[in-house]
């Protein structure tokens, strides 16, 4: 029954890791998956995630079933996260929060929640946008649509034609918005823009469904929330879907939440019972490691303090890694003005590269790149930086 099976395409980004891993080249360099790396190109486990992996494994007494939503403590904590302890909706109780593995289910679970309350509706997504979204909800059933976001010849933010575009979303659709490191491009709303964007949704009626995969890695872990507390501030109604893999380095973990925010106390239960039903029917609960280490951080004051200090370590360092590579393209010769890279947020950063140059590099030098040019800045090391610029340099002076 399977011999008609035609082989499937490999992933755009994971495919590239394993490509990158079968290339014998010892030069080879892989700027494609968004994991962070240290200067050695190592991907470290934090200090403080390991001392709670210590006192989780110290303390621990049984392997039962989490709740089909996961465990209370670590709902309130991430809500505590995301909107800050003394905020309106959290003391309202007018969020509840499931505990998903990952970022993607937590996307996948909001979107088989929301097509039982809005068959009908389109997902907009910004253009472009992280390569899984429109896989994870066309897998849910909606059809998807762009909204224009990046304009290449700035290589900024094209908000006048977002705004125009979110004027004419119908009222019932969802939008969903990258609330802080735009992946791919690196490219933020400013605070004002997101004030902009929230009385859009309010004024229009679409639903807004944000992507906060990165809460820490742009401006610091508050600073991050301002789309968040934007959308809060005018619309009743909203998702954020949550990612630790980045913040915590909790990647193989699976790590993540999906928060839904409702008019009422009354109306956040009564939707939340979907939720919990879309989860069971399709993982039934989440698997405990990776919450529990978040629940113990988030909880214990002195490893919350430690793992801070560690997130501005590596927010800081991506930062820095920006400024040394628009410095060394142009010490090496790389044509064009690269100082856009500075200004981009997160690990991401929308280099410029066309498809072309991307299988140049690919080919010629085994840089793996993901096509469109998005280049992850933590993959870049003190060890192969010179290397890639000069590649860089070749690629765009091959023809």
């Amino acid at each position: 029954m399977f011999d008609s099976i035609a082989l499937a395409p490999p992933d755009a980004i994971l495919g590239l890791t394993d490509a990158w891993k079968k290339d014998p080249n010892p030069l080879k360099v892989n700027l494609g998956v968004g994991v962070f790396k240290d200067d050695q190109g190592n991907t470290p486990i934090l200090p403080s995630v390991k001392a709670a992996e210590a006192a989780i494994l110290s303390g621990a007494t049984t392997k039962s079933y989490m709740p089909i939503s996961g465990a209370p403590d670590y709902g309130k904590l991430v809500q505590d996260m995301i909107f800050g302890a003394d905020h309106a909706v959290v003391k309202a109780t007018r969020a509840r929060t499931a505990h998903t593995p990952g970022g993607t289910a937590a996307l996948r679970v909001g979107g088989d929640f929301l097509k039982k309350v809005l068959p009908n509706a389109t997902v907009w997504v910004s253009a472009p946008t992280w390569a899984n979204h429109k896989g994870v909800f066309g897998a849910a059933g909606f059809k998807t649509a762009d909204y224009p976001y990046y304009d290449p010849a700035t290589k900024g933010l094209d908000f006048a034609r977002m705004q125009e575009a979110l004027e004419k979303v119908p009222a019932g659709d969802i939008v969903l918005l990258h609330a802080c490191c735009h992946n791919p491009t690196g490219v933020d709303l400013t605070p004002a823009q997101w004030t902009t964007v929230a009385e859009l949704a309010s004024r229009r009626g679409w639903l807004p469904f944000l992507d906060f995969a990165y809460q820490g890695y742009g401006d610091g872990l508050e600073q991050d929330r301002a789309g968040v507390l934007a959308l809060a501030a005018v619309c009743p109604e909203f998702l954020v879907a949550s990612s630790f893999s980045k913040n915590f380095g909790l990647y193989q973990d699976r790590t993540g939440a999906l928060t839904v925010v409702a008019g009422s106390a009354s109306v956040a239960e009564a939707a939340f019972s979907n939720v919990e039903i879309a989860i069971r029917v399709n993982y039934s609960n989440p698997p405990a490691h990776g919450g529990l280490i978040v629940t113990r951080i988030l909880s214990d004051v002195a490893l919350r303090a430690q793992w801070m200090g560690e997130l501005t370590a590596m927010r800081e360092h991506i930062a820095a890694l920006r400024t040394k590579f628009v410095t060394a393209l142009g010490q090496h010769g790389v044509p064009g003005d690269f100082s856009f890279i500075q200004r981009q947020k997160g690990m991401f950063s929308f280099s410029g590269l066309s498809d072309a140059q991307v299988k140049f590099l690919r080919d010629r030098k085994s840089i793996y790149i993901v096509g469109g040019g998005r280049i992850n800045v933590a993959g870049i090391t003190s060890k192969n930086m010179e290397y890639l610029c000069v590649s860089i340099r070749e690629a765009m002076t091959a023809g």
